[in-house]
């Protein structure tokens, strides 16, 4: 038997389309002592019958019903019946490269616990992938391929939901889909990132990466913008903030704005720069935009970057650089 059986959590919710390939590509894997527990989220098509029928097929495929509602509630519910010495999550609407779990649990077994296993990702979909979308693979791609991941951790999040490993152990020891925060699988990752985890390198494509209109990521509340924001300052609040320095929030878009009002409403103070001249001196929130020299004024501050553009934001990367600043320590991108 094949060192450590998987548990594979998976689910569901109308995806009756696209099951097939998912299952196939599971049935098909070179590691073979895995165990999926797929939930059923209340699916209104043939998804449910379509797994029952693999399940009767192959005994390591087990279907639940859903305890609650929604993801979250979904992956407590799989993660409950699962037994395996190794977890992983799968999308049900995704396809696995044949030789993805054994990649994984060949490189955790290598390293121990204290890892987490992850691979790099490919896009694809029927009417062709947005230039969004694929800058993000191309990015997810260049950290994963050298396991530096959590060094720009509140940009995006930065382990796809869909192919990850953790050691058993591990996973509990950050709770973990016990907690009840969206997006989850950001939310997961800050905890990997909390527990001190190392990322194992990768440069096998292991997942492919399904993309379409009615893709719960494009279209539940629960993914939308402002929830990505509310997680990053919560763990940059509960991880990386030194109460004792200056804080400052650089940007007055929407992210920008929306930093800012969440520091206010915790009563926490900062500094509001800007780099718009029809916005430095004008006031937000109640708060005043200052021109951004004003951070060389300010002693050993910590800054926040709103700013979305990518050569404003290799202008600001230098600007640090000249006033010996590091990222991670001195300045984090949120975007």
């Amino acid at each position: 038997m094949q060192n450590g059986k998987v548990s594979i959590v998976i689910p569901f919710k109308n995806t009756a389309h696209y099951l097939p390939e998912c299952l196939d590509s599971i049935m098909a894997q070179t590691y073979t002592n895995w165990e999926v527990l797929a939930v059923n989220d209340h699916s209104t098509d043939e998804s449910l019958g379509l797994l029952s029928s693999y399940s009767k097929k192959d005994e390591r495929i087990k279907v639940f019903q859903n305890k609650g509602s929604g993801i979250i509630p979904a992956l407590q519910t799989a993660y409950a019946q699962s037994n395996g010495a190794f977890v992983t999550r799968m999308d049900s609407d995704d396809i696995m490269k044949p030789d993805r779990l054994k990649v994984m649990v060949n490189n955790l077994n290598e390293k121990g616990t204290g890892y987490i296993a992850v691979g790099q990702v490919r896009y694809f979909s029927n009417r062709g992938i947005s230039n969004g979308y694929e800058r993000y693979e191309k990015w997810l791609n260049r950290l994963t391929s050298t396991g530096s991941n959590f060094d720009e951790i509140y940009k995006e999040c930065v382990i796809p939901s869909p192919c990850w490993m953790a050691h058993r152990e591990d996973f509990e020891q950050c709770e973990g889909f016990k907690p009840n925060r969206y997006p989850e699988d950001y939310d997961l990752t800050f905890r990997f990132y909390e527990q001190g985890f190392k990322i194992i390198p990768c440069r096998e494509i292991l997942h492919l990466w399904r993309d379409y209109d009615t893709r719960t990521s494009r279209t539940h509340v629960h993914y939308a913008q402002n929830y990505f924001l509310d997680i990053k300052l919560h763990y940059f609040l509960k991880l990386n903030y030194d109460m004792t320095r200056p804080l400052v929030v650089w940007g007055a878009g929407f992210k920008g704005k929306n930093i800012a009002k969440g520091l206010i409403e915790q009563g926490i103070d900062f500094v509001w720069l800007c780099d718009n001249p029809k916005k430095i001196g004008k006031s937000i929130y109640d708060k005043k935009l200052v021109h951004f020299e004003a951070l060389q004024d300010l002693e050993n501050p910590q800054s926040i970057i709103t700013v979305a553009n990518e050569d404003a934001q290799e202008e600001i990367r230098n600007y640090f650089s000249k006033l010996g600043q590091s990222p991670m320590e001195d300045y984090f991108f949120f975007c």
